[in-house]
């Protein structure tokens, strides 16, 4: 299904789990990752929650016109799908490149959530990032996505999926290449993140109830870049999952959703 965005572009997203719920939560992707991402992740709480998926703006199925998108942009296009919805104040949770969305979203709406959950989560960058940040331009620019993908999946997922990987490292690329085949539209979600300050200043604005996860092997944002966060967030919390590395809506969904359901259990 599509809805429009402010500037008449088409947002794609997806409706599951409980219509009857009392609450809402609405999942948002990684950087290269589509609605699909989450498939691992709804069976967890499909009975009793009703579930939002959605594409951001160059991602997925959503359109892939028009210039890059600050993450507050982004932001407004998140609530420009909540008042189609008809949804007031939902859970929003987000992994990583939907984490500071979802950080700018509660940053800016903060009447629109009841609860905020980043999953590995960064609000600022160090030389060790930018240095990661720049071979993955270089190797879109130099390779396209193909190469990218061989350079960035080693700091996103931890040595042990790579002994027992869930699902099979080329079937992984194949399904990530189908969700974002253009190069293009991936400059521009990157553009966001390379454009984007140090943001811990405007995280102490942020009133939800707030829960970090992040994996402890994640190489892409070690765990001190989400303490940083949890820290200049009000009364959040850390929790951290052994031997995990960055994409834990792959390789952590137990884990994972066992924080999110104690979290949202109050």
């Amino acid at each position: 299904m599509f809805c429009k965005t402010n500037d008449d572009l088409n947002l794609y997203y997806e409706i599951h789990g409980n219509e009857q719920a009392t609450e809402t939560i609405v999942f948002l992707n990684g950087l290269s990752q589509s609605t699909i991402s989450w498939i691992l992740t709804l069976p967890y709480f499909k009975s009793d929650y009703r579930i939002v998926l959605m594409d951001f703006i160059f991602q997925g199925k959503s359109d892939k016109k028009g210039e890059w998108r600050s993450f507050d942009q982004h932001a407004q296009d998140l609530l420009a799908l909540l008042d189609h919805l008809k949804v007031q104040k939902p859970v929003i949770a987000g992994l990583s490149y939907g984490s500071m969305v979802a950080q700018h979203f509660a940053v800016n709406f903060p009447g629109r959530l009841s609860k905020l959950l980043l999953m590995a989560t960064f609000a600022h960058k160090t030389p060790y990032y930018e240095a990661i940040e720049l071979s993955w331009w270089r190797a879109l620019e130099l390779g396209g996505y193909n190469l990218m993908l061989d350079i960035m999946l080693p700091t996103v997922l931890s040595e042990g999926y790579f002994s027992k990987p869930l699902m099979p490292i080329d079937l992984m690329k194949q399904a990530r290449q189908d969700a974002q085949a253009d190069p293009q539209s991936l400059f521009k979600l990157m553009k966001a993140t390379k454009e984007r300050p140090d943001y811990r200043p405007e995280l102490k604005k942020i009133k939800a109830p707030t829960l970090v996860i992040q994996g402890e092997k994640d190489m892409l944002l070690p765990v001190h870049l989400a303490n940083e966060v949890a820290k200049a967030i009000p009364g959040a919390r850390l929790e951290i999952i052994p031997n995990a590395g960055h994409t834990l809506n792959l390789e952590a969904v137990p884990q994972m959703c066992a924080l999110i359901r104690t979290f949202l259990q109050g």
